[in-house]
């Protein structure tokens, strides 16, 4: 079996792999194993390794920003703005683990009480194309700090990526078998399921629960996050402007390929003609086309059937009364290029009010007030992110405590940050990445009581 990776810029063959034996994945995870065994014992040498590795990240951030534009196609600027970003949740967690896992002492009838928190083991984390290096590492840099030892399957698109993680493991001079890449396809994701003591995994929502069955069926951790529908809520009194141009890096960062990407627009009435004329100057404003390029601002999709999907959701809506208000079709006769796309008119009878749109259209629905958006926002399977837009602070608090999603931001577009937790609810996922949350998804939440004298009073368990 083999794994083939195409340009999405040229439809060119990048590079073929042959795809991981089922014995050879086995010694992987035993190898991570017998690391865990030494690595999960010093912390202040975790913490010196991931500083060491960040430094690694900058030094080599030309070559990993160039892989994940050749591979999937974002433009060069957001690839190496990743690395850098990689680069922080290392030191992030090098400089905090040791406060988010210190023992807590707790006032029992014991002499002593404690809660430890302790590593698990080895972690298998599955893993998406669209964020190839942050997606990893988000989740690595917590796991590992805390004392597990990890196996990455990356995806298909993005193989390459996921080798590089490694090898910069590796001039890191981390011990070997802390971090591993395994060149694997679907199937063999699932024997690395069955293999490891827990799981993460971030793609779709029908992959996950597959992942969730696996994995809880053996009595398995796993942490799910699975894409969203983000809302994008301009209130009666919003900054139009402001909120115009955040909608823009909303929508079409990574060519809208983002589980956090704002996907719904409800704008009340009053706002609607406002914003939607200067959201679409401002969209008419991007520059699509060589990923490479330090001008380009938007790349291609990342694939053929990415490409195909926004067609279809984009002639469903139109079919139904939308309204192309720019964009609406293919770029070039070469590569995957969409043209960023506004529609005005949309209802939630469109596949696109109710679907993930995984790529660089944005769908516009006019509501009579703030209310009315936030029924529409909550008539969704997900609820990951979300943004409010209002000057009226005290209406900013009452409405996002009302939307059902695990992260709001208010005036601004929604961003994953290291020092706050980051999933969702509903199809969306569980379970945390990120922050101290993140932290303790993956260790031992232990407690421990030291006692003078058997006590015997007690009479339930």
């Amino acid at each position: 079996m083999t794994i083939k990776t195409i340009n999405p810029s040229t439809e060119e063959v990048i590079a073929q792999y042959d795809v991981i034996t089922k014995d050879d994945l086995g010694k992987k995870v035993d190898k991570a194993r017998k690391a865990f065994s030494s690595w999960r014992s010093d912390m202040d040498r975790r913490s010196d390794f991931l500083n060491i590795f960040a430094d690694v990240l900058r030094k080599n951030k030309q070559l990993l920003a160039c892989a994940a534009t050749r591979e999937m196609g974002k433009t060069i600027k957001e690839s190496l703005s990743e690395v850098e970003k990689c680069a922080w949740v290392m030191e992030f967690y090098a400089d905090n683990a040791a406060n988010f896992l210190h023992d807590e002492s707790i006032n029992t009838d014991a002499r002593k009480s404690f809660i430890a928190f302790e590593p698990i083991g080895v972690i298998g984390s599955i893993m998406p194309w669209n964020f190839p290096y942050w997606q990893a590492l988000r989740f690595a840099a917590p796991s590992i700090m805390a004392g597990n030892t990890v196996v990455l399957k990356p995806a298909s698109a993005t193989m390459q990526c996921g080798i590089e993680i490694e090898n910069m493991f590796v001039k890191a001079g981390i011990p070997e078998g802390v971090f591993q890449t395994a060149v694997a396809d679907s199937a063999m994701a699932e024997q690395l399921i069955d293999l490891v003591n827990a799981v993460t995994f971030t793609g779709s929502n029908v992959a996950g629960s597959k992942v969730a069955q696996r994995a809880t069926s053996q009595v398995k951790k796993c942490v799910l996050e699975l894409g969203g529908s983000d809302p994008f809520i301009v209130c009666s009194d919003a900054d139009v402007d402001k909120a115009s141009t955040g909608a823009v890096k909303g929508r079409f960062i990574n060519c809208g390929q983002s589980c956090i990407a704002s996907k719904r627009f409800f704008v009340t009435k009053n706002q609607a003609a406002k914003f939607t004329e200067q959201f679409v100057q401002k969209v008419e404003k991007l520059r699509v086309g060589d990923p490479t390029s330090e001008d380009t601002d938007m790349g291609p999709l990342v694939n053929l059937a990415g490409l195909e999907k926004i067609e279809e959701l984009v002639k469903d809506a139109v079919s139904k009364g939308a309204e192309v208000l720019t964009g609406g079709k293919r770029l070039g006769t070469k590569g995957y290029f969409y043209a960023p796309t506004v529609l005005g008119k949309v209802t939630p009878k469109m596949r696109i009010a109710q679907e993930e749109a995984f790529g660089p259209v944005a769908p516009i629905t006019a509501v009579e007030d703030e209310m009315e958006a936030i029924r529409l926002a909550n008539e969704s399977q997900y609820g990951l992110g979300g943004s409010i837009w209002t000057q009226d602070l005290a209406k900013a608090d009452r409405l996002s405590r009302l939307v059902e999603s695990g992260i709001i931001t208010v005036n601004n577009m929604v961003a994953s940050d290291p020092r706050i937790p980051f999933g969702g609810v509903k199809q969306s996922g569980f379970g945390r990445d990120l922050s101290r949350y993140g932290m303790l998804e993956f260790v031992n939440i232990k407690s421990v009581r030291f006692y003078d004298n058997l006590l015997v009073q007690h009479h339930v368990e």
